[in-house]
């Protein structure tokens, strides 16, 4: 497989840019204004270079520089330039998955003879991205998508990155570089296996899985490690392939401390998943929360549904129940991004025989249900289907 990862540069800030000549080479920050309570939602690379970070309170951001531009974001600006970059996506690749606004993979294994090679392919594309949206991207090309990423990280901003192909060379390129960059080591995690001396790649390439296991428990721990080597197991998430799960996910503009403004966009999410979901006669068995607060730790909760499910009522219950245990009432909570899906897919309801009783209160339940998501289904297809600027993560 070949896997390409692009992500746009310093992306709300590089629209700024590229809508204000003016601003170009300075540093643009997009979010809270400098003395308003609220955060840096991104900022362009002349501003980093003073210090200035995403999710950095605004008031922190103008005193490490006070002399920025502070730009209050532009969503509908932001998307448009986003659709146009999916647009360029759909050129190299019948297979691409979207990650945020301006963030996807592609697999472009099947595509890359058409260019010649894969640089020529990257290339290609990093030039019409520029051409097409007036902003830069940078790109990693990989064997899967956890190298992909990482690759597309080595030289940014504007930049392109081949990672090895051969499995003893992922390890030698992975093995200096810190924990942190594997997918599912975050800040608590890191701070864990750095207290036993795991602190790089090689440290996890050479350590004893029973050890780790110990430390993480067994799935964290045969996770990470697989990463540490570059192995990823979470396949491709496009279309044409068999999905594993489906979901959508919303990235507030700035970080959102109101609970009621936070469970409104889950419900509008839940909504999304089950129209998605219902495009083919499937079940899910197990449902997923996922919220990321303002210092981008990553909290995720499930749980299976009384019977496999594919209507909106099950999933919105599920979801309600998971947001209030996470995130009761009375409780302080910022929220950067949330996300709801469904996973644990199976092709039959798995609903028990009528017995000598009648038929199971709960199939019948079931069924009404699945029989008034189906008629709104109708109904949402004759319209103009969601808005909003949640991406698709199936």
């Amino acid at each position: 497989m070949i896997v390409l990862h692009v992500d746009m540069d310093a992306f709300f800030a590089s629209v700024e840019q590229r809508d204000h000549p003016e601003w170009r080479g300075k540093p643009v920050i997009v979010g809270a204004g400098p003395h308003e309570r609220g955060v840096v939602s991104t900022c362009s690379y002349e501003a980093r270079r003073f210090g200035v970070r995403s999710a950095m309170p605004s008031r922190t951001a103008y005193s490490l520089c006070p002399h920025g531009i502070f730009v209050k974001p532009r969503m509908s600006a932001y998307k448009e330039t986003s659709d146009a970059a999916f647009e360029v996506f759909s050129h190299y690749s019948p297979f691409v998955e979207g990650v945020s606004v301006d963030e996807a993979f592609l697999d472009v294994t099947g595509t890359v003879h058409l260019f010649g090679d894969m640089r020529t392919l990257a290339e290609r594309l990093r030039s019409e991205i520029k051409s097409a949206c007036g902003v830069t991207c940078s790109v990693g090309l990989a064997p899967n998508r956890l190298l992909a990423k990482i690759a597309s990280e080595q030289n940014k901003p504007d930049g392109l990155f081949i990672m090895p192909f051969e499995p003893d060379a992922i390890r030698a390129f992975l093995a200096p570089r810190p924990v942190k960059i594997l997918w599912g080591v975050g800040g608590k995690t890191a701070e864990a296996l750095s207290r036993y001396g795991y602190r790089v790649c090689a440290d996890i390439q050479n350590a004893d899985p029973r050890f780790l296991e110990r430390i993480l428990g067994r799935a964290a721990a045969e996770s990470i490690r697989n990463h540490a080597f570059g192995i990823d197991l979470s396949g491709f998430g496009s279309e044409a392939a068999e999905e594993k799960s489906v979901s959508r996910e919303h990235t507030f503009a700035e970080d959102e401390s109101d609970r009621e403004a936070v469970r409104q966009t889950l419900l509008r999410l839940v909504e999304e998943v089950g129209f998605r979901f219902r495009k083919e006669r499937r079940w899910a068995r197990t449902g997923k929360l996922k919220l990321r607060d303002a210092a981008f730790n990553t909290i995720t909760r499930q749980a299976r549904f009384e019977a496999p499910a594919r209507d909106d009522i099950s999933f919105r219950h599920l979801m309600l129940d998971l947001f209030d245990k996470e995130w009761p009432p009375g409780r302080r909570l910022s929220v950067r991004l949330a996300g709801f899906g469904v996973t644990d897919i199976v092709d039959s309801p798995e609903r028990p025989q009528p017995s000598l009783f009648g038929p199971s209160p709960l199939a019948g339940q079931m069924e009404k249900r699945e029989r008034l998501a189906a008629a709104l289904d109708a109904i949402r297809a004759q319209g103009k289907g969601f808005n909003g600027n949640s991406q698709d993560n199936s």
